[in-house]
Parts: structure tokens; C-alpha cells; sequence
């Protein structure tokens, strides 16, 4: 099985490149398969990493940032594969 999680933050007014900094500084142990960093506008950022564990298995997933970085408090997704179709 398959599951992604995905983390997404809004960062302070002009702090956009310093969550995106921080964010990818974030490491996870253990590492996942798979981790891609994105961001969009209003600067937000999401982070997705992928897994080849059960939906509810004990995963690390990447902590709240430092306040200064952001607007509000990271939303957070869990999401399993349906595979591919």
C-alpha cells in the first residue's frame, strides 16, 4: 500500500523563501521513498512524501515552523493511493 502525506504552510508577510529554505532543511527519519517541495501563491508551501506503508502507520512527518516563518499553524493531509486509472 501506498500513502502520501502532505504538509502545507503559509509563510509570513516576505518570509516565502525562508519556509521554503526551512522546510527543505527539514530531514525525516526514516527518509521517505519519495519527497517533493512546491509552492504557490500567497507563498504557501506544500511539502508531499510518499510511502510504501499502511494509511495509519507511524510515519514522521515535518513539524510546525518556527513562528516567524508563518502566517498560521501547517495544515496537514493524509491521503492513500488508488492507484493508478
Amino acid at each position: 500500500m501506498s500513502v502520501a502525506l502532505m504538509w502545507e504552510a503559509r509563510a509570513a508577510e516576505g518570509r516565502g523563501p525562508d519556509l521554503i529554505a526551512w522546510a527543505r532543511a527539514q530531514t525525516l527519519t526514516p527518509a521517505p521513498p519519495r519527497r517533493e517541495t512546491f509552492q504557490a501563491p500567497q507563498d504557501r508551501v506544500l511539502v508531499i512524501t510518499w510511502w510504501d506503508a499502511a494509511y495509519d502507520a507511524d510515519l514522521p512527518e515535518l513539524a510546525d515552523p518556527p513562528a516567524e516563518l508563518a502566517a498560521r499553524p501547517p495544515h496537514r493531509w493524509r491521503f492513500e493511493s488508488l492507484g493508478q486509472g
